[in-house]
């Protein structure tokens, strides 16, 4: 399902999407080192009163993120539908690859909506081949 094809209304249903579109380890990566160059910058900000850094906290966080997805992930970034809720789900994922649990999260979520599209796939009939054969057979004169 594309990001315009539905309307999420919780962070909770939001939040598998997002794994989705940061499904490759290097664009999470990317996403990692810009969040954390922003981080930075606010603190750099803050801490060393120099104010003029926080232009660069928007910067690193949306460049390298954008970077990531339209070169390595292909696909639009999030934040141009859901702003508020990418932001707060880059800080749960900066969070969890600081933890050391987003790869087993990003497996989680797409072995979930891997066997949710099985379910949903109908069974296809198959045909024992002895009795295609045996069929076949009992066609011919």
């Amino acid at each position: 399902m594309g990001m315009s094809d539905k309307r999420y209304q919780t962070f909770e249903e939001f939040w598998p999407f997002y794994v989705r579109e940061h499904s490759k380890k290097a664009t999470r990566t990317m996403h990692f080192i810009g969040t954390s160059g922003a981080l930075a910058a606010v603190a750099g900000a803050v801490l060393g009163r120099k104010p003029w850094l926080l232009l660069a906290a928007p910067i690193s966080g949306y460049g390298f993120a954008w970077v990531s997805h339209f070169f390595i992930e292909n696909n639009k970034p999030a934040s141009f539908k859901y702003p508020l809720w990418s932001l707060a789900a880059d800080f749960k994922m900066w969070s969890k690859m600081l933890g050391g649990s987003m790869d087993e999260e990003v497996a989680r979520i797409l072995a979930a909506e891997a066997a949710a599209e099985s379910a949903a796939q109908p069974a296809v009939e198959q045909v024992a081949p002895a009795e295609a054969v045996n069929g076949a057979a009992s066609h011919v004169s």
